[in-house]
């Protein structure tokens, strides 16, 4: 009896793993209780089986893995494409006094060695790398000297090259995974069907299949999809009438610019992103948009995952995007705080052409892919069975300029060699190089160490930049070496050893597309594209494309619904609140009841002044009731619509 007792005291005294993972929880973050599926992957991964999780955006992925970490010895290796994403998680972590650190370019040297020794040493309990650090020699090694509780692999789709996301950086996981094969895999996406939920278990090589599941149902989310001939006077008429912050898609990076002076013109504060800025430029207007300073952010693709915005009331896609995962994970930005939120897709009868002619775009010819192969090595002069291991920069724009192409099916051409294997293409966009002196002007005038060269690249910089005390600068390698008498290479070897010895920061530009050839060049009639590289990815494109057309076009189905199903969620019901369901509704509406409304609307237009539609919904009348209202209202002419503004006619 006694010993029983003593069993039970030591059951009170040591927490179970369920109550350690919540004192974690509380401790940290405040919080009592897990939710949604946030304990079942938790305690998956915390007993050793690799585990994937499905849970929507602003389903809490990061608690997952955050907590483990901290309740397991060793280091989580966390594994994220998104650089904003690594230093914004890592920031929130060490102000909770976490142990968190981050891999990424722009590192010197000596950091990326010290920070990777930090967590050999115990000194970091969640380590953030980039996919394509995984392969490097020395994240290797040192990666063989760490103790890792487990990997986490963030927007896992990206590893399914039947996905709409496929990242060839993604498949080095599994070199790894062979360092560390006692180490399970937590994989975490917001977007998967049921094919690719099966590929990124096999990717990743799960011991067994595991998956944890989240309804991806928004039920505060109202979907949208709107007809219109005038997609510019719509989306005016939307933003006007629906207030709180917003987000807007568009396909292009002209475009992004073009529809935020639009806004801007219209009264409706904006301000635009895309790849092709600075990141400081992109750095400050995303921090303008989350602060609310400006209430809409026109924006490509390039723009929304990692941010932590929650009362974003209103997504629009102007352009239609190819896939419904795309748009899915896009449109699940609006809402994340729980609160009534709209994602709007406008189209019309063009956009079923522009969307299929995306195909030939995606997926050239194989005699067009072969033709840009030739070009390329007429463009190096580079003979049959010769270059390769060679490596060229690559102006797209000057190459299309002298073989007559257009740079999108070049891109995708290129793209397809390199997953045939004949070519490497690496097509980050380019950016110039950035320095800040990290010494006072006095204590650099007092440096006797420094070699001639050395001293010219820095009275160089001093000229041309008098700003580097004060900030970071962009540079121009070109011309620091220019007035310096040496070459580029030698400049960017000077400012590295610099930058190591903390004299100056020196953040090298981003690499510029490159072509490298990883076996010699063959004649193009021996080119060989496999089903699995071209046909097959093809019909799965093909798939996506004929999916967002189904979508947007079907007047029948609840949009919800169609999402869900989509996704492998069959058992969903009509959400009530996006415009099919509203439409059905409307059918339904008895007659009287609508005369009654009518005259509601005449009594709150007597005013003679212009109203907006959310005046008429505050009067306590049901929305879909007023929706078919103000369509009898204007069919009859009793009212005019105009900039968003309904006035008594």
């Amino acid at each position: 009896m006694d010993a029983d007792k003593k069993m039970d005291a030591d059951k009170t005294m040591c927490p179970t793993p369920d109550d350690k993972m919540l004192k974690i929880l509380h401790d940290k973050w405040g919080y009592d209780s897990f939710r949604g599926i946030q304990q079942q992957i938790i305690e998956s991964i915390s007993s050793g089986k690799d585990t994937l999780g499905l849970m929507p955006t602003g389903g809490g992925k990061s608690i997952t893995f955050q907590v483990p970490a901290l309740a397991q010895s060793g280091v989580c290796i966390v594994i994220t494409p998104l650089i904003a994403l690594m230093k914004d998680q890592v920031s929130n972590l060490r102000k909770r006094g976490i142990k968190a650190a981050a891999v990424y370019s722009g590192m010197t040297h000596t950091e990326v060695i010290s920070t990777l020794e930090n967590a050999i040493f115990g000194g970091i309990k969640l380590l953030y790398i980039s996919p394509e650090r995984l392969s490097s020699e020395l994240f290797q090694k040192k990666l063989s000297h760490m103790k890792v509780s487990f990997i986490t692999v963030d927007e896992a789709h990206c590893i399914c090259q039947w996905g709409y996301d496929f990242r060839p950086s993604y498949l080095h996981i599994s070199d790894i995974r062979k360092i560390k094969p006692d180490a399970p895999i937590l994989a975490l996406t917001a977007t998967a069907t049921p094919k690719v939920v099966s590929d990124i278990q096999k990717q990743l090589g799960f011991k067994q299949e595991n998956v944890f599941r989240m309804s991806f149902e928004r039920k505060n989310l109202a979907y949208i999809a709107r007809n219109t001939t005038d997609k510019e006077s719509e989306l005016v008429h939307i933003l006007k009438s629906v207030n709180g912050s917003a987000i807007v898609y568009v396909r292009n990076r002209k475009g992004t610019k073009d529809i935020s002076k639009l806004l801007n013109g219209n009264g409706i504060s904006s301000t635009f992103y895309n790849a092709g800025l600075e990141d400081s430029v992109r750095d400050m207007r995303q921090e303008e948009w989350t602060e609310g300073k400006v209430r809409v952010m026109v924006a490509t693709n390039a723009f929304g995952m990692g941010i932590d915005k929650p009362d974003v009331r209103l997504v629009i896609h102007i352009d239609c995007p190819d896939s419904l995962e795309a748009y899915f994970q896009e449109a699940g930005r609006a809402g994340r705080d729980g609160l009534k939120s709209y994602a709007v897709m406008l189209y019309n009868n063009k956009d079923k052409a522009k969307l299929e002619r995306r195909i030939n775009e995606t997926f050239p010819d194989k005699d067009y892919i072969r033709k840009v192969y030739e070009h390329i090595a007429y463009f190096y002069q580079i003979g049959i069975g010769s270059g390769a291991g060679c490596r060229y920069e690559f102006n797209i724009d000057k190459f299309c300029q002298y073989f007559k192409h257009f740079p999108v099916q070049v891109d995708s051409a290129l793209k397809i060699l390199t997953r045939a294997g004949y070519i490497d293409y690496d097509c980050d966009d380019d950016g110039k190089a950035q320095i800040k002196m990290l010494l006072e002007r006095n204590e650099l005038n007092r440096l006797d160490s420094l070699t001639e060269n050395e001293n010219a690249v820095i009275t160089s910089l001093l000229r041309n930049y008098g700003a580097v005390f004060i900030d970071y600068c962009y540079i121009d390698e070109s011309l620091i070496a220019h007035q310096s008498g040496i070459t580029v290479q030698e400049t960017y070897m000077i400012l590295k050893s610099l930058s190591e010895r903390r004299i100056l920061h020196f953040i090298p530009r981003k690499k510029i597309p490159h072509i490298t050839y990883t076996q010699r060049r063959e004649d193009m009639e021996r080119l060989v594209f496999s089903r699995e590289i071209y046909d097959i990815r093809k019909e799965e494109y093909k798939e996506r494309i004929k999916a967002i057309i189904k979508y947007v076009t079907n007047p029948d189905s609840c949009r919800s619904r169609q999402l869900l199903a989509y996704f492998g969620e069959d058992k969903s019901v009509d959400c009530n609140q996006c415009d099919v369901c509203i439409e059905h509704r409307n059918n339904h509406i008895d007659e009287n009841n609508l005369d009654e409304v009518c005259k509601r609307i005449i009594d709150i237009l007597s005013d003679k002044n212009p109203h907006v539609v959310t005046d008429i919904y505050n009067a306590g009348i049901e929305r879909n009731v007023v929706d078919a209202a103000l369509k009898l209202m204007m069919e009859k002419e009793m009212i005019i619509v105009k900039d968003g503004m309904i006035y008594n006619k």
